[in-house]
């Protein structure tokens, strides 16, 4: 996009009129290249082949960066005294779809990468609605190369006859209309068990979705906007320029001069880019009653009507549906490219939780090679589920599970405790959708386990002393466990449905995991010794590491200090405006203690590499000085205990460890611990890696500092041919001076972090497991499925 301000000046008329007739020249000048109208470095970009002279006319160009800060004096009073008003005029009633697209972070969670593949979940979990009401077997998703996603079903196709209601067909009403939908529970529902209940969800998908097709602008016509935001095209033989004064449209050139001065106009603007043409952002089609249906979309409204077709008569009893989509760019704040592996993440967990579901997952890609297809159909349900979960760990026992329904609620469960494990993994949803912040089901089912083995043991003795009580902290170290329920009428937290509510649901699960266990250890007590044995031994180990941290607080004590004796602590006291660096080792400790700000930037050297604790139980990790100083000078608690925010010390914690193999090994282990010890800190946003550079490149007083490989070629590309220059290859933090630290990876406007969360705990669980357990074979397998991961280029070998 390019802009051009004109400002009126003192010359005479004559001179408005060559400038006149120069820019009206502009839009007659043809060109065998199209436009280039992309947002440019310079002023003004219509056609390659025009430049501007700024000596032949007395007028000024000056940067722009949007037309609507060009504003008349007198609509910047009426804006401001508008702004003091409050009236009925102020009161706005939004109407249809426009609340999606004014808060669409009130429906899909955010604008960013979570939300987008938001879109995706809500369109996958209606075909997933057939498949658990009994009419889908297979549902197809399909990633395309233009970034679009298309999903198909097998189910009954949504209904295309007319509302009796809105008056409009089914199909778009429950596109159009928020709240429209056959989820609703009740005599007069579609779905007697759906993850879908506010009737928002493709609504939502068609609100925000959006196509854009760019063609060029013919040589001969450009785009205009006004003052008031409009874009208009003007054609060179009608009318060149469009102003907007006191909202009246002034459409002809003649006036200009007059216009200029008579109503006192401080500035033009003329607008030339490429015009978009909107096409359609959505496409449905139906596949029902013998017939195809099709319709398109953009943002919400509909761009055509609904078109019928016979279908041929060996593909009659063709049912379903076919959903494909657009995202508007307009709307999400990052690059708009969905995942594969975070969809492939969730198509897997739905396929575990439907065993009677075959899901397809695609990849489209402009090389055929590169195109990406697997299937996901597990006819074991929960108990491969869990069995996949463990592939790297040591089960003591098979896997527990078991599938009941009681007072109209459906339990399904799968559990097993492995002897290398020493953390739960506790997965838990509701009608297929992943409750990632628990809710009943979750607390019914670890109040009837620690209950139950609890009982068990006293009563078979094995848990001799009566004042013992295994708490749910030792009865799960090493559990791993999906439990899912579907329930007719589920209240949800939210349209993005993180915790289940249900108070009814915690009775029944509750009630019915009691039942199992009992029934099943009273009849296998091998396995009850082995479970008990797993539990008396976390008991014991939490004895121990109580005992240790009694002493830590008691050498604390003497110490008159309660903080770890190298922490370097920021003399701020709010910890939201706090953050700590943990740094490797003394030498890079000096060095950012040195560069920090003392006002919010507290510094935490590590003497080597800190104990891997996915290896080692708990009265080893609370023994270990480097972890004890972790705990004490980040404020973690005790590992077990509800996570409290507030009693953090620091609301950021940023690894800034060197970039060679060791660094990349030390992060490692403390990424372990703080996802095994407190996984809430990535739930809560608190864990950052810092990026140090890897090369300084001086070249007389300029230094330049690259952060890979591509920066350092492009630095030096940027250089004359005989330019002498000399690089500098950091090996550690310790190597680089304070100034340079703050400059390069401390100083908040300047420093490359990057945020760590977790999308996929399943995933993540595995993935730690295998790189950091005592499996070797499986921690193998893992590093060579992903060599095709690896760029050769940036090994540091």
């Amino acid at each position: 996009m390019g802009f051009l301000v004109v400002k009126p000046c003192s010359s005479k008329q004559n001179s408005l009129k060559r400038m006149a007739s120069h820019i009206y020249a502009l839009s007659l000048t043809p060109s065998s290249s199209s436009s280039s109208l992309s947002r440019p470095n310079l002023i003004f970009s219509l056609r390659d082949s025009i430049r501007f002279r700024r000596t032949h006319y007395n007028f000024s160009i000056q940067n722009v960066f949007s037309p609507k800060a060009f504003m008349s004096t007198v609509a910047a009073d009426e804006e401001s005294s508008s702004a003091k008003a409050y009236g009925s005029e102020q009161i706005q009633v939004l109407q249809g779809l426009d609340p999606v697209r004014k808060r669409p972070g009130m429906y899909i969670g955010s604008t960013g990468s979570p939300g987008l593949h938001h879109l995706v979940y809500e369109i996958l979990d209606n075909a997933i609605d057939e498949a658990q009401a009994g009419f889908a077997s297979k549902v197809n998703v399909l990633l395309l190369a233009d970034n679009s996603v298309s999903i198909t079903d097998n189910g009954r196709g949504i209904p295309t006859d007319m509302h009796p209601v809105t008056k409009k067909s089914s199909l778009e009403t429950v596109l159009t209309v928020l709240h429209a939908g056959g989820k609703f529970g009740g005599s007069g529902s579609g779905y007697s068990i759906s993850g879908g209940l506010h009737g928002v969800g493709l609504s939502v998908v068609n609100a925000l979705s959006k196509r854009a097709l760019d063609v060029h602008c013919p040589c001969n016509s450009l785009l205009a906007e006004d003052w008031m935001g409009g874009v208009h095209k003007l054609e060179s033989t009608k009318l060149l320029l469009q102003l907007s004064v006191k909202g009246v449209l002034l459409m002809y050139f003649g006036a200009l001069y007059e216009l200029l001065h008579k109503a006192c106009i401080s500035s033009i603007v003329i607008v030339a880019r490429k015009k978009e043409k909107s096409s359609h952002a959505l496409e449905v089609t139906v596949w029902r009653d013998g017939k195809e249906y099709r319709q398109k979309y953009s943002r919400g409204k509909p761009t055509t009507a609904l078109m019928c077709h016979e279908r041929p008569t060996e593909d009659q009893f063709r049912q379903g549906t076919r959903i494909q989509f657009w995202p508007d760019k307009d709307v999400f704040t990052t690059a708009m490219e969905f995942d594969y592996n975070t969809i492939a993440g969730r198509i897997r967990e739905l396929a575990f939780l439907n065993p009677e579901l075959m899901i397809t997952l695609t990849k489209e890609d402009e090389d055929s090679e590169k195109t990406h297809c697997n299937e996901y159909c597990y006819a074991g349900g929960l108990i491969e589920y869990v069995k996949w979960l463990n592939v790297d760990k040591k089960p003591i026992h098979d896997v527990l599970g078991f599938c009941k329904k009681a007072d109209g609620i459906t339990i399904d469960l799968a559990l097993q405790w492995c002897s290398d494990a020493y953390s739960d993994t506790i997965l838990g949803y509701a009608n297929s959708i992943r409750t990632i912040d628990g809710g009943t089901h979750i607390d019914g089912m670890k109040a009837s386990l620690t209950r139950t083995l609890n009982n068990l043991g006293k009563k078979s003795k094995i848990i001799k002393e009566k004042d013992i009580s295994l708490s749910g902290e030792h009865v799960r170290e090493g559990l791993t466990c999906v439990i899912s329920v579907k329930v007719s009428n589920p209240e949800f937290e939210g349209q993005t449905k993180t915790r289940l509510g249900n108070p009814e649901v915690r009775k029944v699960v509750d009630q019915s995991v009691q039942d199992y266990l009992t029934e099943y250890l009273e009849l296998h007590p091998d396995v009850l010794d082995l479970i008990l044995s797993k539990s008396l031994n976390a008991l014991k180990a939490a004895l121990a590491a109580k005992r240790a941290r009694e002493l830590v607080r008691q050498k604390s004590v003497l110490r008159s200090s309660s903080l770890p004796g190298k922490l370097a602590d920021c003399s701020a006291t709010n910890p939201e405006d706090c953050e700590i660096f943990i740094v490797e080792g003394d030498s890079a400790g000096g060095s950012a203690k040195q560069g920090r700000d003392r006002r919010f930037q507290a510094i935490l050297p590590l003497r080597g590499k800190i104990l891997n604790i996915e290896r080692r139980d708990e009265a080893a990790m609370y023994k270990n000085e480097e972890i004890q100083n972790l705990i004490l000078g980040l404020g973690l608690g005790v590992k077990g205990e509800d996570f409290k925010k507030d009693a953090l010390r620091y609301h950021k914690i940023i690894i800034l460890t060197d970039a060679d193999v060791d660094g990349a090994h030390i992060r490692t282990l403390l990424l372990t611990f703080f996802y095994r010890y407190q996984k809430a800190l990535f739930d809560e946003g608190c864990i950052y890696v810092g990026v140090p550079p890897l090369y300084k490149v001086e070249r007389g007083k300029q230094a330049y500092y690259c952060y890979d490989e591509t920066e350092l070629k492009k630095v030096q590309k940027s250089f004359p041919t005989n330019a002498s220059y000399h690089i500098q290859r950091f090996k550690g933090l310790g190597e680089m001076m304070p100034l340079q630290l703050w400059e390069t990876t401390m100083n908040p406007e300047t420093r490359l972090l990057k945020q760590l969360v977790v999308d996929d705990a399943a995933e993540a669980n595995i993935v730690f497991s295998s790189l950091m357990g005592s499996r070797v074979d499986y921690r193998k397998e893992l590093l060579q499925n992903s060599a095709a991961m690896v760029n050769l280029d940036h090994l540091d070998i």
